[in-house]
């Protein structure tokens, strides 16, 4: 007989997050150009890529969008949409600024 081992029982805090869509980029602290070259790489694949950030990250985000529709693309890629909202994080809560862009490469002619 073979005992099986207790699953691992996860805090009432700790959510479990669904798989990201391989088309969103999430920008964080790393440099601007390593996420632009990574938005690159899947508006090329898809067509169509969203930029998400939160907090002190949002300008960065603003600035992958613009390097990459702008010089990358230079005008073969334009911003679709922008939505701005806020999240109430942490303990105490807090409220925190996000942003979410879409970008989508224009049909070649």
């Amino acid at each position: 007989m073979t005992e099986e081992a207790p699953a691992k029982e996860t805090p009432e805090k700790e959510k479990e997050r669904p798989p990201m869509p391989r088309d969103v980029i999430l920008v964080g602290k790393k440099p601007i150009m390593s996420y632009a070259m990574a938005a690159l790489m899947q508006l090329t694949e898809s067509g169509e890529i969203t930029i998400k950030a939160r907090g002190r990250a949002i300008s960065a985000a603003v600035d992958v969008a613009e390097v990459v529709s702008k010089r990358f693309l230079s005008g073969s890629a334009a911003v679709k949409s922008v939505i701005i909202g806020t999240e109430v994080l942490g303990e105490p809560p807090r409220n925190v600024s996000t942003i979410e862009i879409k970008v989508s490469s224009k049909p070649k002619k």
